[in-house]
């Protein structure tokens, strides 16, 4: 096929790469090492590189040849020929625990670098043209965080906006929710970003022992959007998890008979909205978008009636005919809760104070807080996009991978939220990744652009390939065919040739 001209920059991806280390493997497909790869766009040509990140996790393991740093499902242990003293002495560290580095599932833009990232307080800057792992930057140092999400947002002047739980003051448990600038004051050259990172706001958590496990957020022009789910983790668990011989993931839990609570933090007063906001238990990994509009705000999400997307992920769970064996037991939806921030305080307990077109209700209970109902969007999709420059506002199209029953996508989708018509693109034993919307630089609408995703094939005698769609119609534009064992990745992004530093820079 053909690429548009326009296209020029790098299409990089992250995600678990390497699950066996000597005799040792991984319990979980979460759990591997990462290994970033890259599709090069250079005047009509595509490029592949991959390799695998240098974290201190992943040279301790090659050098050691075998697992000897725990991650979320696989717990290591010590070499059992060390001393007595030396072992007792690794059993008190991992009360809080020394987290890996292993940065498995997304890239940050902080400035003009880029980040590995995952959900631990460590992030390890790389080289977006050479894959090269450069140095470990430890979130902890800045913002008393232990965990910090992998999906961070963007504001329009270049700030990063992420959050993280605090659960190293024992009985002090909160979500820290902070900024980090673009470029630091000319007098500070030297110094990193990280140094001006700046908390927004903390949120104490509703049970001090039980933080919400979440994977995302949502943000709007004022507000920062945070869903304390019922999928918590047990820090007291947790802190005996290695003495038990257990991993960390079995320290989170569902708890289906609570609420799901729901958060907005102005971003100008740095101060929560004091109304309480909850619906119905649910798990949610991905936000898609939110805005506000005439006094509520508006945000989609994609959620579960249980934990079982995790679960199903276990590596004995992922066997040769792991499509049709394994069924998730819930299918993930597509919500849009409409919360009114501006509402008559006179209303009438149990009267519905939405007052925009939409069958989602939030309703007035006797003490003052408010119940939201969704309206459904749509089902099974999963790893959500959409055109970033509508971030934030009032937009109308989702880009995502289709996972009806099985976790394995199968689709790329294009859904129009205000028609609900679902355009596809597939083919048969194709599994492709997350769709990254690259708008074309003259772009009058939404859709003015094109999809990237990585297609792995199930069939091993074809070759994986990189696939370019029209993000109008969805109809292939071009592929590039890729003669390497290609791996499922997880989340990634495009960095335009403007954004990439120059080497004599």
């Amino acid at each position: 096929g053909q690429l548009p001209t326009w296209l020029q920059g790098i299409f990089l991806r992250n995600g678990p790469g390497m699950h066996t280390i000597g005799d040792t493997k991984y319990n979980h497909w979460f759990d591997g090492l990462a290994l970033l790869h890259s599709f090069t766009f250079k005047n009509g040509e595509v490029y592949y590189r991959s390799k695998y990140l240098r974290s201190d996790t992943y040279n301790c393991n090659i050098e050691a040849n075998r697992i000897v740093v725990s991650e979320f499902g696989t717990m290591a242990y010590p070499d059992p020929c060390k001393n007595i003293f030396a072992k007792a002495f690794s059993y008190l560290s991992h009360t809080i625990p020394e987290f890996t580095d292993n940065c498995l599932i997304n890239i940050m833009k902080t400035g003009d670098d880029f980040y590995a990232t995952s959900e631990t307080n460590f992030i390890r800057k790389i080289n977006p043209e050479t894959l090269e792992t450069l140095e470990k930057v430890d979130y902890s140092k800045y913002v008393a965080v232990n965990l910090a999400t992998s999906h961070p947002h963007y504001d329009s002047v270049g700030n990063v906006l992420n959050m993280g739980t605090s659960i190293a003051d024992k009985g002090k448990t909160k979500y820290v929710l902070f900024k980090i600038p673009p470029s630091v004051p000319e007098k500070e050259k030297k110094k990193s970003c990280f140094k001006h990172l700046e908390v927004v706001c903390s949120i104490p958590s509703r049970s001090l022992l039980h933080p919400s496990y979440y994977h995302s957020f949502g943000i709007t022009e004022n507000y920062m959007i945070f869903i304390e789910q019922p999928l918590k983790l047990d820090i007291v668990k947790m802190a005996t998890a290695y003495i038990r011989g257990v991993n960390w993931a079995s320290c989170l839990a569902y708890h289906k008979e609570e609420k799901a609570w729901f958060h907005f933090v102005d971003k100008k007063t740095k101060k929560e909205v004091s109304t309480k906001f909850y619906t119905d238990a649910m798990v949610l990994f991905h936000h898609i978008n939110a805005y506000e509009e005439d006094g509520h705000i508006i945000f989609d999400i994609i959620a579960y009636t249980d934990n079982s997307l995790y679960d199903m992920f276990y590596l004995k769970n992922l066997s040769k005919d792991f499509e049709e064996s394994n069924k998730l037991t819930s299918i993930p939806t597509s919500k849009r809760f409409v919360v009114p921030l501006q509402y008559d305080k006179d209303a009438e307990v149990g009267s519905n104070l939405v007052t925009l077109p939409s069958t989602a209700t939030a309703v007035k209970e006797k003490d003052g807080s408010i119940y939201c109902q969704p309206e459904i969007l749509c089902e099974g999709v999963e790893l959500p996009r959409i055109n970033y420059d509508y971030n934030g506002k009032k937009y109308k199209y989702i880009f995502a991978t289709e996972v009806r029953w099985s976790p394995v996508p199968t689709k790329i989708v294009k859904f129009d939220i205000q028609t609900k018509e679902m355009l596809h693109w597939e083919e048969d034993h194709c599994w492709p990744s997350e769709p990254i919307f690259v708008p074309s630089p003259d772009a009058r609408e939404e859709d003015d652009g094109i999809v990237l995703t990585c297609v792995v094939i199930a069939d091993p005698k074809q070759a994986p390939f990189l696939l370019v769609l029209d993000a109008k119609t969805l109809k292939e534009l071009g592929r590039a065919t890729v003669d390497v064992d290609m791996h499922l990745d997880l989340h990634g992004m495009f960095i335009p040739e403007k954004d990439l530093k120059t080497e004599t820079e």
